[in-house]
């Protein structure tokens, strides 16, 4: 299976309007046959910087192969990257302290200085 991914092997590429497909060269084959050799899908967010740039440059390349092309659904995928916009993060409001409550250490002090 693998050297059918080596010859003629596409990239799912995960977009908000759906799959898309970009057509590696052989070198870029091989290197996402590795990267891909554990898991099928992953996110982009865990890939090392070098194969960050080798997604983007696919991808800026526009070397996009339509699925209407006869034989295209018949090539093998090497793998799906997920290429998700960033969660914003949530921000938390600052909890302030209970009113009624005194730290520890002020009821240790009042209650040696009753004593």
């Amino acid at each position: 299976m693998w050297i059918e991914k080596l010859t003629d092997g596409v990239l799912e590429v995960d977009t908000p309007i759906g799959p898309r497909y970009v057509q590696p060269n052989f070198l870029q084959r091989a290197y996402l046959i590795w990267t891909f050799r554990n898991f099928f899908s992953l996110p982009q967010q865990v890939l090392l910087p070098w194969e960050r740039r080798l997604i983007d440059r696919l991808w800026s390349e526009n070397k996009f192969v339509s699925l209407s092309t006869a034989g295209t659904q018949d090539r093998p995928v090497i793998g799906r990257i997920e290429r998700r916009a960033p969660a914003p993060a949530e921000v938390l409001p600052i909890r302030k302290p209970v009113a009624g409550t005194q730290p520890a250490v002020a009821e240790q002090s009042q209650e040696a200085a009753s004593a």
